[in-house]
């Protein structure tokens, strides 16, 4: 076993190959378990993150939505207030100092129930104002005069609306960011416009509710990037764009960590939550990842089994299965086998074997019987030759004493007819260069001439290049043949043969045509597609034709090889096609041309 499978094993043996192929598959199942186990560790983490930011920013967002319409609430109870709509309904004459700080104190009244406001403005409509506040403000006053701040608050017909830092006509002092309520203020009798009503809440309300909740890690912003509450630290990473409908998740890296960053918009208002979430343990799913631990460890170990049986029960008696067949080699004798197999499947190749050794010795028998009659017959065909020479040698006597004669004419002929039958015969071969046939069918219409005189002439365009190629012997004089009898001697006029032979696209192109009375279509149907009955001959036709014919497909192994036209009265032409790879084929078969 070590020199047969020491020397011949240039290759890998099935122990070798199979133990590779295990390891190969474990190697792949582990690192497959690690990429899975990190996609699907990395998906839930994320995905528990994801779900946990949202479900904050959600609550955040419906509690500052729910205190901004309180804040709202507050709002339409100030621009009711009887003292501020004296103040915006009373002639610009009228207002004094007295009016504005009753105006304000019935504002300061309603606010003393509400925390959170920072301050309260109210504007007439010839831009006279009043503020709970003034002191800690700055004003536009070039901007509260052009007015086009006040547009977007008019189109809103008395609807409060929520921007930011008071639209910019007026800010703090000390840059506190500011929420600001806008509404029109309508004279409940004509609904005409009599003012303007900010209401500024303060960050703190905001940041008073992060701190509340412990959260650390959230930042208010306006929708124009501006801060409000929470770690002011986020406000670089918001990007235009992020605000809109429903909550928008991004990775982003914080000191060098991965981190989500998580943004949602308050309602419609220009104000929106960022929620920067560490990815840390939790969402970790452990209990499928012991699962695909144990499911790991149960394959590795029958992985390892499974090796440990395929070389007891497999590859080991296929090695002593083979030994016995090495034996019989070396030793010549081809012997059954007897080797106890463990397995019925090794069992059944060791029988098939052994009938395999029986079935092999029969045909050995059978080969030895088949050569002693192949040599009885090679000895039968030695003295058929004999035969041939003594017609040809009785030809040539008869051809001598008819020259001494002075019978030329009958000399000539026995010469036309020894070179017929010499070529004919071709030494028993099966096929002949096509120059022999060529001469085979000269000589036969030679000796056809002399039997029926001038009623045909024969015409020969052979090209060169043919010549040498390799046909089947007899394969064009069976055509001048039918071409004599059933065409131009049925027309009763003088006719003509012409044999041609070209190369066209790789192929070898032979064709008979005369000039006889033709064939209708159903006879050329009848020839090329019916079937050899047990006489051997087709109805209404000679068996020489259609016997070429079948020659010809079985030589070639297709039956798309012959073409016949005729037209009745004119002509009849056969051509046969012969790939030039099977004409060449002959003389590599060892044809001697």
């Amino acid at each position: 076993m070590i020199d047969k499978f020491g020397e011949k094993n240039k290759k890998t043996t099935l122990s070798s190959s199979f133990r590779s192929t295990i390891v190969g598959i474990v190697i792949i199942v582990l690192i497959s378990f690690l990429i899975s186990t990190y996609i699907i560790t990395e998906k839930e983490r994320k995905a528990y993150v994801i779900m946990e930011s949202e479900s904050v920013l959600k609550a955040l967002s419906n509690n500052i939505s729910s205190d901004l319409k309180n804040y709202m609430d507050v709002s339409r109870l100030v621009i009711t207030d009887k003292r501020l709509v004296t103040f915006l309904k009373a002639k610009a004459s009228a207002v004094d100092e007295n009016m504005s700080n009753d105006a304000r104190y019935g504002i300061m009244d309603i606010l003393n129930a509400a925390g959170g406001v920072d301050s309260v403005m109210a504007f007439r409509e010839d831009m006279k104002m009043i503020t709970t506040n003034r002191i800690s403000y700055t004003y536009d006053a070039d901007l509260i005069k052009s007015g086009s701040w006040k547009d977007e608050i008019y189109s809103c017909e008395g609807r409060a609306i929520v921007a930011l830092n008071c639209n910019g006509i007026a800010r703090r002092i000390d840059g506190k960011p500011l929420v600001t309520i806008e509404r029109a203020i309508n004279d409940i009798n004509s609904q005409k416009c009599i003012g303007i009503m900010l209401m500024n809440i303060s960050s703190n309300v905001f940041q008073d509710m992060l701190n509340k909740l412990r959260y650390d890690n959230i930042c208010i912003m306006g929708t124009d990037g501006s801060y409000i509450a929470g770690n002011a630290g986020y406000v670089d990473y918001y990007a235009e764009g992020m605000a809109g409908s429903g909550i928008k998740n991004k990775n982003i890296t914080v000191n060098n960590k991965r981190a989500l960053l998580s943004v949602c918009s308050v309602d419609d208002y220009p104000i929106v939550i960022m929620r920067v979430s560490k990815y840390g343990t939790e969402g970790i799913p452990y209990g499928i990842l012991y699962v695909l631990m144990v499911l790991l460890i149960v394959f590795v170990v029958l992985a390892v089994h499974m090796g440990i049986f395929i070389k007891n029960d497999i590859t080991d008696p296929i090695y002593k299965l083979s030994e016995s067949m090495e034996k019989n080699k070396k030793t010549g004798n081809l012997e059954t086998i007897e080797i106890e197999m463990p397995s019925s499947e090794l069992d059944m190749l060791k029988d098939d074997y052994n009938n395999l050794i029986d079935h092999v010795n029969e045909l050995i028998g059978t080969l030895i019987e088949k050569e002693k009659t192949l040599q009885r017959a090679e000895m039968r065909v030695l003295q058929e030759q004999i035969k041939p020479h003594f017609l040809y040698n009785s030809l040539e006597t008869i051809g001598f004493l008819a020259l001494d004669a002075g019978a030329v004419k009958v000399h000539d002929s026995l010469e036309i007819l020894g070179s017929f039958y010499r070529n004919f015969l071709s030494k028993g071969d099966r096929v002949i260069p096509l120059s022999r046939e060529v001469q085979i069918v000269k000589d036969y219409l030679a000796l056809q001439k002399l039997r029926y005189g001038d009623i045909f002439e024969d015409e020969y365009d052979i090209d060169e290049k043919t010549k040498k190629l390799i046909v089947p012997k007899l394969i064009l004089q069976p055509l001048v043949e039918n071409s004599i009898y059933h065409g131009i001697r049925m027309k009763g006029e003088k006719g003509n043969i012409k044999i041609s032979s070209k190369l066209v696209d790789g192929s070898l192109h032979l064709s008979v045509r005369d000039t006889g009375v033709g064939m209708a279509q159903d006879q050329i149907d009848k020839i090329l597609h019916s079937e050899r009955n047990f006489t051997g001959e087709i109805e209404g036709e000679s068996f020489g034709l259609w016997g070429t014919i079948e020659r010809i497909r079985i030589y070639c192994g297709s039956n798309d090889v012959v073409r016949i036209d005729s037209e009745i009265g004119e002509y009849t032409e056969i051509e046969f096609i012969i790939s030039e790879e099977m004409a060449i084929r002959g003389i590599s078969d060892g044809q001697k041309i």
